[in-house]
């Protein structure tokens, strides 16, 4: 067994990231997290990989200094919302980027068993306590008549789960991921973008307008690359910000559960 680093590549609430052998990364977690939600991500990974979208490989779960872990392959590159902040002149070209990792990964088929989008909505929204009941139903009849589909959507997809290097891109932090409906996980990058804009998750004005602007211009391309479904897409929106509010951001609260209520209106 390799012997692990002194110092880590970077420092999680779950799990800290090392340098492993054979251009490898072990993602080491802390004692408390269970080996089954480690197996989970082991599973959901794999099956990424093999749909064929731009992710990286995922290797064995090993054990070291008392801690599982789980190796993947190194990906060079740094997060897209960091360089972002290096590198604003570059706005639209990562806004273009970030739309084609995207509709690229919204290209390819879950063959795997992973959880369909629709039953993780589902069970997000029953859970999420801050939602009037009568708004509640209206939810979850709402996601029950959406169409649903078999693309790969990552759940939490958004600048900082996007590793750049040069013109090459992978997206990373699959655990939320799903099979589904490609537009409802545009959807839910809308609701990220927009709910950290809205409620000081960004307390840059400079940077929460390029967030805006970035976001605009994504949506600008994935729908040129996608063509289609604006309207479907929109009608997710309330659906996605209702389960988000099981995430439990105190923050975000009131946000959602406004954008939820839109769908009152659909």
């Amino acid at each position: 067994m390799p012997i692990l680093p002194p110092h880590p590549l970077a420092r999680g609430r779950t799990a800290d990231v090392y340098a492993w052998e054979n251009g490898q990364v072990l993602k080491l977690f802390q004692d408390w997290f269970a080996l089954e939600d480690i197996q989970y991500e082991q599973r959901i990974g794999r099956a990424v990989h093999k749909s064929g979208v731009q992710a990286p490989a995922v290797g064995e779960i090993v054990r070291v200094e008392g801690r599982n872990g789980l190796v993947y392959e190194r990906v060079e590159g740094k997060p897209m919302l960091e360089l972002l902040s290096r590198q604003p002149w570059k706005l639209f070209a990562y806004a273009r980027q970030i739309a084609q990792v995207h509709a690229q990964m919204h290209s390819c088929v879950f063959t795997a068993d992973v959880p369909p989008l629709d039953k993780k909505l589902a069970y997000k929204l029953n859970h999420a306590d801050a939602l009037p009941a009568p708004l509640k139903e209206s939810l979850l009849a709402a996601v029950a008549s959406m169409p649903d589909g078999e693309r790969v959507c990552h759940g939490d997809f958004h600048p900082a789960n996007v590793l750049v290097h040069g013109n090459e891109a992978r997206v990373i932090d699959w655990i939320d991921s799903a099979r589904g409906n490609p537009l409802a996980d545009v959807a839910r990058t809308t609701v990220i973008f927009e709910g950290a804009v809205a409620c000081g998750q960004i307390p840059n004005p400079i940077q929460g307008a390029a967030l805006t602007i970035l976001h605009a211009a994504y949506l600008r391309e994935y729908f040129r690359l996608r063509a289609g479904g604006w309207d479907e897409y929109r009608r997710w929106i309330p659906i996605v910000a209702g389960a988000r509010l099981s995430e439990k951001m105190p923050e975000l609260e009131a946000w959602l559960v406004g954008q939820a209520g839109k769908i009152r209106a659909e």
